[in-house]
């Protein structure tokens, strides 16, 4: 391998994060592929021009990732086998789990795009108790929500009749959408204060109803679903309405891991992207209330 201390700004030494992120762009370009053996963190701190206690933290970050197995003082760890090929969940079922193993690491980055923040408010209540109980400790969580405009003319939910007024099916969207908000925001930054964490909590709002929802964890793994619209009878106001409208947590979630090959790889990258061109673009401030 090429040494990199000269890439590494001269004369200074790495930091534990910085080796970790040489070697993770190694395990992504294919210069280290699933099940490649590691050199020893000798050779690792020779080549980088650290003490082997970085080199230790790096591999201790990428284990955290899921890009390495066997992480210990003895043999060198391994690149870690792409996850085995799984039937898609639905949302309900699917996310809690991923969004559980994200928590694992150190550092927690969560992107998503969605109608409501109601299925991530959901998948995240576990986590969070596994904070609170001491269990887990994340050193920081940083969280980011695009969601639909408030005054925005919905593609869905709506009235199926359309010269029927979508007032009150509005107003029912808009305050799911608020109050889910407000709970997701409550909950992660009630724990900047009572377990000194490093907490940010940032929501913008789209310009369109989105056709899909994502979900982007700690930039190895991405969550997609579409949004199927279906029709069906609500109760609006007291009376039956027949509406088009969807089940978020219903909808089939396809998962991709940047670890699972090229392509898988590719949609990660390119669905990040995606959401940072819209976040950097056309997203507005976000004010959640009535």
């Amino acid at each position: 391998m090429t040494p990199e201390r000269t890439a590494m700004n001269g004369s200074r030494k790495p930091s534990p994060d910085e080796v970790a992120e040489a070697l993770r762009a190694r395990i992504r370009t294919g210069d280290l592929k699933s099940g490649d053996q590691l050199p020893t963190q000798a050779v690792l701190a020779e080549e980088f021009g650290v003490e082997r206690g970085v080199v230790r933290l790096a591999l201790q970050r990428l284990q955290s990732d899921g890009l390495l197995t066997g992480v210990t003082r003895g043999a060198p760890p391994r690149v870690a086998s792409p996850a085995a090929v799984e039937v898609p969940q639905q949302t309900a079922a699917g996310l809690g789990p991923r969004i559980l193993g994200a928590f694992q690491g150190e550092a927690v980055r969560i992107d998503a795009l969605c109608l409501t923040a109601e299925s991530l408010t959901l998948a995240l209540s576990e986590p969070l108790q596994r904070i609170r109980a001491g269990k887990s400790a994340p050193r920081s969580v940083k969280v980011r929500v695009l969601l639909p405009a408030r005054d925005l003319d919905l593609a869905f939910p709506r009235r199926a009749e359309p010269l029927q007024d979508d007032g009150a099916v509005h107003q029912r969207w808009l305050a799911l959408r608020n109050s889910q908000g407000q709970v997701l925001k409550h909950n992660l930054e009630s724990l900047r204060s009572t377990h000194d964490l490093d907490v940010e909590v940032t929501m913008r709002a789209l310009p369109f109803t989105p056709p899909v929802k994502l979900y982007l964890l700690n930039g190895t793994e991405a969550l997609f679903a579409y949004y199927t619209v279906e029709k069906r009878e609500e109760l609006i106001e007291g009376s039956p309405t027949e509406l088009f409208d969807v089940l978020g947590s219903d909808s089939t979630l396809f998962r991709f891991e940047v670890t699972a090959g090229v392509r898988d790889q590719l949609f990660v990258t390119q669905s990040a992207a995606w959401f940072e061109s819209l976040w950097n673009t056309i997203a507005t401030e976000l004010v959640l209330g009535t």
